[in-house]
């Protein structure tokens, strides 16, 4: 890494810290129920209108039965949206109903958090089905997943009580005095750099420079004309005007960053100039999509009475999240090794001596690109300034191997630390074995029915994952998909199952995935990749809260202290990458080797 990608990447660390740490107390305040009394009243109005008991606390199975209901209504209501798009207002371009596979997958994706889309948004989306179904989802999915961590939260501080908390409560507070007064100040800011903010139709412009394409020849019917042999007549044309999509987009990128959502207004995503403008807009949006799981560290450490938790927890995300950005960055900044050598002039420098700005916006170069590469696969965010699929195999296994830890390196709003915190049950449990001694963690021991559990929550997305990986392989639906033959497209599909069974949504381009066979697919690792693990955490909250919080003696294992960080950072290397090894060598590495050779 070169001198302003290592400045970058401080700014950046030392600006999340100064914003988290302030935020992480509000966090707290909600978990807790301390906040302002006027902000629970108006709280318990609203769940007394919805029939719901506003002080009710209960165990971890009436939470887990909300929590699958409300995500279940929402799948329906968006697909619902989509399909009924063609007929509902706030439709300017008169876009047509979303086909129903598509639709599906979409439903899914948004409910997921994983924000997955195998369509262009500006050629897909009405108005309406981005603000109220999409936008929408943004907000309930996030809030879904810092409930399920608060949940967790309680599990640790209860003493022997097993109620871990109100679903409907936790979801009402979270989305209305956290993910919603956040996205109104990130949108503004965004809309001050040059976001677009408006329910436009397209706007139809004069080009700079006109365009010469071939195109099919049509009849005055409206059909293609057919030359003797039966092939299409192409004629050619120039164009000198282009539509410019409108729309509602600051809003809808504000929390699609805060609730490391991902899903873009437009299919070019964060690259594209009215998603994200400025050098300035790249860096608040980078810093929304690790805002809170960085501010959630600091609140763990505040509910269960022990900053110092937070802190050893921050460190190893931080530690592991480094590596990754000096990682992926050095890779791109090296270039392509099959193109250097043949491109040196005769001053000896070589053709990518600047490095891979394949697939790059100018705008942000290799530094701020890699970084966002990595905040963005770190966290279950899949939102990218960049083309993935453009990137050096090297670099481009890097956001593949940061989704397939589980995101926990911050990871996804609640999800990325409940993650974490199951693999410092597994740390724990593993010294545990390893001194003889039963383990506990902040002062609960973790038996036989936590080890379960977490085992469960541990190895639902690698099955999904490898699973879904050999099917699309072996299917002839799945390999008509791929446009990159051998290697790297056998790593287009790994990297497309590997971000919906861990909720992320950024992919390899190259693979066309807006078919009924992927569409299903995807859905399936999506929704089994949200649930399956939050059901089994959610079990292990309420085991934690049933059991007596255990005093600290000469014999309880420091989890505070450097020791526990590399321990915590071994495991989560360990049992959440080890899976992924042969597969990461089919794909990536043998296409490394290959430039390498010259092949």
């Amino acid at each position: 890494m070169d001198g302003s990608a290592w400045t970058l990447l401080v700014v950046f660390l030392l600006a999340l810290l100064l914003l988290s740490w302030p935020l992480a107390r509000w966090i707290t305040a909600l978990c807790n129920g301390t906040h302002p009394r006027w902000m629970r009243a108006a709280e318990s109005a609203v769940l007394r209108l919805a029939g719901v008991a506003p002080d009710a606390n209960g165990g971890w199975k009436p939470y887990a039965l909300a929590l699958l209901a409300f995500n279940a209504v929402g799948t329906l209501f968006v697909y619902g949206v989509q399909r009924l798009q063609a007929v509902l207002p706030l439709n300017p371009d008169g876009m047509a109903a979303v086909p129903p596979d598509s639709a599906f997958n979409t439903a899914v994706s948004f409910v997921a958090n994983t924000d997955w889309q195998g369509y262009g948004g500006e050629a897909t989306m009405a108005h309406l089905t981005q603000m109220v179904a999409l936008a929408g989802q943004n907000f309930f999915s996030g809030a879904t997943g810092i409930a399920v961590v608060f949940a967790l939260f309680r599990g640790f501080a209860a003493r022997s009580t097993g109620k871990i908390g109100n679903f409907w409560a936790d979801l009402t507070r979270i989305t209305a005095w956290l993910l919603v007064p956040l996205s109104f100040v990130l949108a503004v800011a965004l809309a001050g750099q040059g976001v677009i903010q408006n329910f436009g139709a397209a706007r139809t412009v004069t080009t700079l420079e006109s365009q010469t394409f071939q195109a099919p020849k049509q009849d005055g019917a409206g059909k293609p004309v057919l030359d003797a042999a039966g092939a299409p007549v192409t004629e050619r044309r120039t164009a000198t005007t282009q539509a410019l999509p409108m729309g509602p987009v600051a809003s809808q990128e504000a929390i699609k960053m805060l609730g490391t959502n991902g899903g873009g207004f437009f299919n070019a995503n964060s690259a594209h100039p009215y998603e994200n403008p400025t050098a300035f807009s790249n860096l608040l949006e980078m810093l929304a999509i690790f805002l809170i799981p960085a501010a959630l560290c600091f609140a763990f450490g505040r509910v269960i009475g022990d900053r110092r938790q937070g802190w050893a927890v921050l460190s190893a995300m931080t530690i592991l999240f480094v590596a990754a950005v000096v990682a992926v960055v050095s890779a791109e900044q090296a270039g392509n090794p099959a193109l250097a050598p043949l491109g040196a002039d005769q001053a000896g420098s070589a053709l990518q001596s600047g490095g891979n700005m394949e697939g790059k916006e100018v705008r942000f170069g290799i530094g701020a690109s890699g970084l966002f590469a990595a905040v963005t696969t770190a966290a279950s965010c899949g939102a990218v300034n960049g083309m993935h699929d453009s990137f050096t195999p090297l670099g481009g296994m890097v956001p593949l191997v940061l989704m397939q830890l589980g995101e926990v390196v911050f990871g996804g709003v609640g999800a990325g630390l409940y993650g974490m915190l199951i693999f410092a049950i597994l740390a724990v449990f593993i010294a545990g074995l390893m001194i003889g001694r039963t383990p506990e963690y902040l002062g609960k021991k973790i038996e036989a029915h936590e080890m379960k559990l977490a085992s469960i929550a541990v190895l639902v997305t690698p099955l999904l994952v490898l699973a879904g990986t050999a099917v699309a392989v072996m299917a002839e639906a799945g390999r008509a998909g791929v446009a990159n033959p051998g290697a790297h497209g056998f790593s287009e599909i790994l990297y497309a199952l590997t971000s919906a069974a861990n909720n992320n949504g950024s992919a390899f381009a190259g693979l066309s995935a807006n078919t009924p066979f992927y569409n299903t697919l995807l859905a399936v690792a999506m929704w089994f990749g949200r649930f399956g693990v939050i059901v089994p955490v959610l079990g292990i909250a309420g085991a934690l809260a049933s059991k007596h919080r255990l005093p600290a003696n000469s014999g309880t294992m420091p989890t505070h202290g450097p020791l526990f960080v590399m321990l915590l950072i071994g495991t989560v290397l360990l049992v959440g990458l080890l899976n992924y090894v042969p597969a990461l060598a089919l794909g990536p590495v043998v296409e490394h080797l290959m430039l390498r050779t010259g092949r």
